[in-house]
């Protein structure tokens, strides 16, 4: 959300903004948003001006009592009377207009960075460079659901007689390779100075509107019914949602936290071949990199977050890109942000494992995140990044791990979490 300040003196870049991202429709709203604030101001103008009269006059009735003008106090009794009811009509006034002040600012997307590339969807992100060595085999690689079911580690249509679709079953070492990679993300982020965390996997709903635009709540959170809570969708919400209404010391900055958590999406529509199987699914588990820093020091961490993501795909011996997302498609809290896709031998392309975002100071807006600086109290900015979600991230690792005999090797850095294992073997039939 913007600053209501930046709005007032800066509207005209505001709309440019909106038109940036391909929202002409959300134009008007800059309009209402300043007329609206020019009525509250001169609301509580007025209402400061009619408690200043009040309580000057106010001092006049003892001394006319005590002079025995009676009918000259009570005369000015009803003038305060008649100034305590404009003065309640227009504090009424004033919480409906600051209201819709709010709720117009929350839909208002954040201006982004100036080197964002202008496009209107995904199809006009920026590849950025490439990590790794694209390797396409001289043997056909299966589908993903085939690779992993070739291990019997997948069970797709006991999930759906259980949950329907978007879910599944992991069984035997593609489990254990799951509960492995989201291990080794963990102590990969600890090594590098992260705190581990385990957040709440629900939250309440001034949270999530804390962290997410209004769109993107109705399109991925599922509710809990006759409760005020939903399941997250990342573990990002709840760790930033942690500090909400606090005031950070400044010196206790950064705050860097890696997280683990389920998470739960609606993932509404048809996605293509191939998203089937794995790919886009309603519950998976992520780990999960959030930053709470200075503003100005913001744009190092975003950096440093993304790297984070692409060194350890490399240590895992999966090839990865980078890519920036265009204008058209940031969600409207983010001010930048990159993608980090993973090499995917069978489709000859790259897809998307994570996504790396810097949200300046939106979200500390909403859920009033402040630092306690030496001079003055300053919004802190947000980050986020994905270190590693599986099953998606299984999708790259097997593909690029594949041997020709359907066995998948095992890179040095995982092995420890899957006892020693070099490869995984396709089980003997009996």
């Amino acid at each position: 959300m913007l600053d209501i300040k930046f709005l007032r003196e800066n509207p005209e870049a505001v709309k440019e903004n909106i038109r940036k991202k391909f929202q002409e429709s959300k134009l008007e709203l800059v309009d209402q948003v300043v007329e609206l604030d020019q009525e509250n101001r001169k609301i509580k103008q007025e209402v400061e001006e009619l408690r200043a009269n009040r309580n000057k006059v106010s001092k006049q009735i003892g001394a006319l009592m005590g002079q025995g003008k009676k009918e000259e106090a009570e005369k000015i009794k009803q003038e305060v009377a008649a100034s305590g009811k404009r003065i309640e009509e227009l504090s009424a006034r004033e919480k409906e207009v600051e209201t819709k002040i709010r709720e117009t600012m929350m839909v208002i997307p954040n201006m982004i960075d100036p080197s964002v590339p202008i496009g209107k969807d995904d199809s006009e992100n920026v590849e950025v460079k490439r990590y790794g060595e694209p390797v396409v085999p001289d043997f056909e690689i299966p589908y993903h659901a085939e690779i992993m079911e070739s291990f019997e580690g997948l069970d797709l249509e006991s999930a759906r007689k259980v949950a329907g679709n978007g879910f599944y079953y992991l069984m035997g070492d593609i489990a254990r390779l799951h509960s492995a990679v989201i291990t080794y993300a963990r102590d990969f982020m600890i090594n590098r100075g992260f705190t581990y965390c385990v957040p709440p996997f629900m939250i309440r709903s001034n949270v999530v509107t804390g962290v997410m635009s209004f769109a993107e709540m109705e399109a991925m959170m599922y509710k809990i019914e006759g409760e005020d809570l939903y399941l997250i969708g990342t573990s990002e919400h709840s760790m930033i949602g942690k500090y909400i209404d606090t005031i950070i010391p400044e010196e206790n900055l950064p705050l860097t936290l890696t997280s683990y958590s389920p998470c739960f999406r609606k993932e509404k529509g048809a996605h293509g071949l191939e998203e089937r199987g794995v790919y886009r699914i309603h519950q998976f588990e992520k780990q999960e990199m959030v930053v709470i820093c200075k503003p100005e020091e913001s744009m190092k961490w975003f950096d440093n977050l993304w790297k984070n993501t692409v060194d350890l795909f490399l240590s895992l011996d999966i090839p990865v890109r980078t890519l920036e997302c265009c204008s058209g498609d940031l969600a409207d809290l983010k001010v930048k942000s990159v993608d980090v896709e993973a090499w995917s031998p069978r489709q000859k392309k790259y897809f998307e494992v994570g996504s790396c975002s810097n949200l300046s100071d939106a979200q500390a807006r909403r859920l009033k995140i402040r630092v306690n600086g030496k001079e003055k109290k300053y919004l802190a900015h947000t980050l986020n990044n994905t270190v590693a979600a599986p099953p998606r991230m299984l999708i790259a690792f097997l593909e690029n791990n594949l041997n020709e005999d359907g066995s998948v090797n095992i890179p040095e850095a995982l092995r420890p979490y899957m006892g020693g294992m070099e490869k995984i073997q396709i089980p003997k039939k009996q």
